[in-house]
């Protein structure tokens, strides 16, 4: 759902205060008819006879010259805030210009006479996803809700991902995948459909493991969903040394993919932690010792097996040197990043990957939100 989508679920009160209009709506409208004839038959008298008035003196009938604008201003903040009509609606009423009701809406905000309050669910999630934007320069955050606490926070990621992907992917783009558990759920809430001219590529090997989450089947996958076509880095995710890296690239044919991938237009991206949960250490890429030796050097987790610390800083550790995946430096370069992770064993992974890739928009659940918050809030 869009945020404008959201806006439209919000409870919109308004707190007047004493001094405001306190008539009900009934006794409003059954005046409203006289009153309004009674206005205009004054104007019609001042224009034909001329005013001898001078500058400032009251009207004939009223208290002070402040009243009838004190008056008409919190008329229209009611009508425009609880009847909800339209400011040409209220113009017509009150007998004045659309201008003016524009205007005195803006003094009533300006004077604190309006007040908005929102009471819905979802406005603890914009406020999250406020704080996000703010804490770590985004474009846009999403939160997503949990059904309960302490609940999987993958489905609910998923679905946020997948709505907002249907929303951004467009005719003509070069998008790059990464892979994952969070990745592969999200097909399921895409929206399909076909584009012209769509190019999906892998950002990494692949792994030997018949398993669903395997980054080539992922990124074939998604090329479908748009009837796009799909380049794959037809090699291990990790080999042995950086010899034979340049090897694959250079001799293997990956060379071109590898290019390609440096005009992408938009990066779908998740995390991996560092604990032994996660999905490298599911799959037997990373061994327990090669997990406690990239922990002894900071690492906090790994964007397509490059691992970084907690600053967003890539660890010394051999294993880099053997990756089959774009580089760091590439995908920074895209212009729209996306990074959609969340969970409690992750939060120091997404923190090292806001600084690592810095994407322009970032997809969590509300519970990993949170977190980040608290940390960020703590270490200022």
């Amino acid at each position: 759902m869009t945020r404008k989508g959201r806006c439209k679920l919000l409870n919109l009160r308004i707190v007047l205060s004493e001094n405001r209009f306190r008539l009900s709506r009934r006794c409003a409208r059954a005046n409203e008819e006289g009153r309004h004839l009674a206005e205009r038959q004054t104007g019609r008298n001042r224009a034909a006879h001329g005013s001898s008035r001078q500058a400032g003196e009251i009207a004939p009938g009223t208290v002070s010259g402040e009243s009838r604008t004190d008056r008409l201003r919190t008329r229209a903040a009611w009508m425009y805030y609880i009847e909800q009509m339209t400011q040409n609606d209220i113009a017509d009423v009150l007998g004045v210009g659309r201008v003016t009701i524009v205007r005195l809406l803006a003094e009533a905000r300006a004077r604190n006479e309006v007040k908005i309050s929102i009471d819905s669910n979802l406005s603890e999630l914009i406020g999250l996803e406020r704080k996000l934007e703010k804490a770590f320069g985004l474009e846009r955050a999403i939160v997503a809700p949990l059904s309960a606490p302490g609940n999987d926070p993958i489905s609910a990621i998923a679905a946020a991902t997948g709505n907002y992907l249907s929303e951004v992917i467009r005719h003509g783009m070069r998008v790059g995948v990464g892979w994952g558990r969070t990745l592969f759920h999200t097909l399921s809430f895409i929206n399909a459909r076909s584009l012209n001219d769509l190019t999906v590529i892998s950002l990494l090997g692949g792994i030997s493991q018949p398993r669903r989450f395997n980054p080539a089947e992922f990124a074939w996958q998604f090329a479908e969903i748009f009837q796009g076509e799909g380049y794959l880095i037809p090699a291990p995710a990790l080999v042995d040394s950086i010899e034979t890296k340049r090897a694959l690239i250079e001799r293997c044919g990956l060379k071109y993919v590898f290019e390609m991938a440096e005009n992408l237009d938009l990066v779908l991206l998740s995390v991996g932690g560092i604990e032994s949960a996660t999905t490298s250490y599911r799959v037997g890429h990373i061994t327990e010792e090669q997990r406690d030796s990239l922990a002894a050097k900071g690492a906090v987790g790994d964007l397509l097996y490059h691992f970084y610390n907690i600053e967003g800083k890539l660890v010394d550790h051999p294993i880099q040197d053997g990756v089959m995946s774009v580089g760091v430096g590439t995908l920074q370069k895209a212009p729209a990043r996306i990074l959609t992770s969340g969970g409690p064993e992750k939060i120091a992974a997404l923190l090292g990957a806001m600084k690592l890739i810095r994407p322009t928009v970032f997809i969590t659940d509300e519970e990993s939100a949170a977190r980040m918050l608290e940390k960020v809030s703590a270490a200022e």
